[in-house]
């Protein structure tokens, strides 16, 4: 009986096995077939996947850096902060935490881990553990996030089914890991992983990573700081070091843990890094921070505008936010930090004496010192907070009002720090309305090169850049523009002029009669140049009279003045907007021997593999002849060296050593703008000082003029570079030239009793003529 159950068990036993390899064969057919069904995509059902040229080159968005002229990292453009590194860049604490926390196999497998897959598979499907872990190999990973296999178009029509859209994903990913491994090294892929990697906090990659959260680079980081970013892969906001301290230093020491258990790290250093308390230099890049921050967006405009006017090779535009462009700018990092130290030092006592003068009355006054009603009202109007709820209220203006006076919790600025405070959106533009603004360039006036740029106070806060987006009345520093034109006319810097009222008609409109800035005439004679010096109204348009305003107009646009200028004889004193910028490089004609340079601040743009894709050059023309400048030159240096000067306040410290300093002062008629121009033989700057509405100034013309609100930026500036002996910028004369004036200009030698030279003799050595 149990020899015939034996022989009809051994048929039945064979079919089973029968039967079980056909099922693994059918199986592993439909498997296979399913994988090339993936991976062509079949009737469209599972999405596209990758080319091979974009395996070959995989793309991932860059953040294009902006550098100073000295290679200083200013900052980036970008949507996801993203600056790649090498696989030499990485700190080997950094490798070994990934590799034993990540993918103990990556340097045995090829893109897929049996093992890992089999683990998953036993706790999960077998075992029904919830806390399985992970089958991804680091390959696999890098295929999700640098082809983005979860979403676009990488999903067809039956990723729409929830398990086998998952089962799809995996299989893709395989599939991608697969090829990465027959196309690039392990270190490759492991950098690749890094780079592309979110970590938070806006930091995308582990550069950015690494400078966000510890201010360090990658080959730097230590074994703790290298376990806390790769703890930061698994959830980067639940794990986050800043926000979730406890969830971090917990998952750095489940890293630690690994790295041990892989014989990274020793007993003893695992015991004593995992008790360390949490330790960040925690800062997100932000254009608000760091060097150059007006400049940084002000830039920005320009290079979106050179994206959308230039092609890629393959007929695309660049793109500033994504495809890593590098900038080279003129910016000198240095300079651009004392420009930045003076204007802070300056206006923080500036906006002190401000304030004392002004006590508990509004500074927002017209003409006649009354303050002007409703203006907050109105400036309020001008605002975004307005128009969305004008959006919103339409013609409700209660709903409106109610809702400007609602207050909030904000941050104000103010130079001792940021304040907490309660404040409605009037209160702030009470509040803020109050403060001087500043714009402030430098530039080399041989090469254009834009050297420092200060649009002002904060860019947290005052988001107006006072640099390229202001103009304003430039007062008394657009004088040497109609000196300039006299001296192209014939008149040398010692023609002399009576001080005493000037008049000049005009068709249809009431007779000019301008004052002087103390509103009174010395009757004494006394040369251009001293004129200039102690910035004599009466004298500037007695030559404007002389000269006509059409004259004057031409000269100061071929020198380098861009706006548009009326033709009228209030001109002289500088009553037409103007920029500093311009101002800066038409100064710079002077010093330039004649020649205006168009200021330029890119010097040029490569790609991220460091091609040159632009280099910005230059605009050059002679705008009057070597002889004219030098004398310009002599003219502004009168207010350091005439008596009465308006540059007379600058520090010895800066002029001693033989040094050389022209420089011009100006304000306006009610002082809403204070002005100074200066120049040396290395550099030429200038300065502007005021309220961000006109109405808005000093009480007292002597408080609101540019020898003391502007020019004391200009002297802490100049001090400041030249303690800096690296930067090569030395005292000195302005440079002669090469022939001999064919006039006398030392008006040191001229008698103003007999209006005659002493005796003249021409050394050459001499640094006047």
């Amino acid at each position: 009986m149990s020899k015939i159950k034996n022989k009809n068990a051994k048929p039945l036993y064979a079919k089973i096995i029968r039967y079980m390899w056909l099922v693994f064969i059918l199986g592993l057919a439909g498997f296979v077939l399913f994988v090339v069904s993936v991976n062509a995509n079949f009737l469209g059902l599972f999405g596209e996947m990758p080319e091979f040229e974009s395996l070959e080159n995989p793309d991932s968005e860059l953040a294009s850096e902006l550098y100073s002229a000295d290679g200083i990292l200013l900052g980036k453009y970008f949507r996801e902060n993203r600056t790649p590194v090498t696989y030499n860049e990485l700190s080997p604490n950094l490798i070994n935490a990934l590799i034993s926390t990540e993918d103990v196999r990556f340097e045995d497998h090829s893109g897929i881990d049996p093992r890992a897959l089999a683990r998953v598979f036993v706790k999960s499907i077998i075992l029904m553990q919830k806390n399985a872990g992970g089958g991804s190999t680091l390959s696999q990973q890098t295929a999700k996030n640098l082809f983005k296999t979860r979403t676009g178009d990488s999903q067809g029509l039956l990723s729409k089914i929830p398990v086998l859209r998952m089962i799809i994903i995996k299989t893709k990913e395989w599939i991608v890991a697969t090829k990465l491994e027959s196309a690039y090294t392990k270190d490759e892929i492991l950098t690749m992983y890094l780079n592309t990697s979110d970590f938070g906090s806006n930091s995308f990659g582990v550069k950015t990573a690494s400078k966000t959260f510890f201010n360090k680079d990658t080959r730097d980081l230590n074994v703790q700081e290298s376990a806390t970013l790769v703890g930061l892969l698994k959830a980067p906001s639940y794990y986050s070091p800043v926000y979730n301290t406890e969830n971090s230093t917990r998952r750095r020491n489940t890293v630690l843990a690994q790295m041990k258990n892989g014989d990274f790290i020793s007993q003893a250093q695992f015991d004593s890094i995992a008790s360390i308390p949490m330790e960040l230099e925690y800062q997100v890049e932000s254009h608000n921070e760091g060097l150059a921050t007006y400049f940084r967006e002000a830039v920005k405009a320009d290079l979106i505008k050179w994206t959308k006017e230039n092609l890629q090779p393959d007929g695309s535009n660049y793109d500033l936010f994504g495809d890593g462009l590098k900038i080279f700018t003129t910016i000198d990092s240095r300079l651009q930090k004392y420009a930045e130290e003076a204007v802070q030092e300056h206006m923080s006592e500036l906006q002190k004496k401000f304030e004392a003068e002004m006590g508990d009355r509004d500074p927002w006054i017209d003409s006649r010192h009354r303050v002007i009603p409703e203006f907050i009202e109105n400036a309020v109007k001008r605002t975004e907070a307005y128009r969305n709820l004008k959006s919103r209220y339409g013609d409700n203006k209660d709903s409106i009002d109610f809702q400007l006076n609602v207050k909030k919790k904000m941050k104000v600025f103010s130079y001792e720090g940021n304040i907490d405070t309660l404040m409605s959106t009037m209160d702030s533009m009470r509040y803020y309305k109050k403060f001087l603004q500043t714009g402030f360039v430098s530039m080399d006036p041989h090469s254009g090169h834009i050297k420092a740029w200060v649009g002002g106070t904060n860019h947290s806060h005052f988001k107006y850049d006072h640099v390229k987006q202001g103009k304003r009345q430039p007062g008394s520093t657009f004088k040497p523009f109609v000196y300039a034109a006299a001296i192209e006319n014939g008149y040398g810097p010692c023609y002399t002029v009576i001080d005493q009222p000037v008049e000049i008609n005009i068709p249809n409109q009431p007779t000019w009669r301008p004052q002087n800035a103390d509103g009174k005439f010395t009757h004494e004679r006394m040369t251009i140049r001293s004129a200039m010096s102690q910035s004599v109204n009466s004298i500037t348009a007695y030559m404007m009279k002389k000269l006509s305003p059409a004259v004057v107009v031409e000269t100061a646009h071929r020198i380098g003045i861009t706006s548009e200028l009326e033709a009228v004889p209030a001109l002289a004193l500088g009553t037409v907007d103007v920029s500093i910028m311009e101002m800066v490089g038409a100064f710079s004609t002077f010093v330039n021997k004649g020649e205006h340079i168009t200021p330029i601040y890119i010097d040029r743009i490569e790609d991220k593999n460091g091609n040159v894709l632009h280099q910005f050059i230059p605009r050059k023309r002679t705008a009057m002849s070597e002889e004219h400048a030098y004398i310009m030159v002599y003219m502004l240096r009168g207010g350091t060296e005439e008596e009465g000067g308006t540059s007379q306040g600058l520090p010895w410290s800066i002029r001693d050593q033989g040094n050389e300093i022209g420089g011009k002062t100006g304000t306006t008629q009610n002082a809403s703008d204070g002005w100074y121009m200066g120049i040396t033989k290395d550099l030429v700057s200038g300065v502007w000082v005021g309220g961000d509405d006109r109405a808005i100034h000093f009480r007292s013309w002597i408080n609101g003029q540019g020898s003391r609100t502007a020019r004391p930026i200009w002297s802490k500036y100049m001090s400041k570079v030249y303690e800096d002996t690296s930067l090569g910028i030395t005292k000195g004369p302005f440079a002669k030239p090469e022939r001999p004036i064919s006039i006398e200009i030392d008006c040191s030698k001229y008698d103003l009793e007999t209006e005659e030279y002493q005796e003249f003799d021409y050394d050459a050595t001499s640094t006047d003529f």
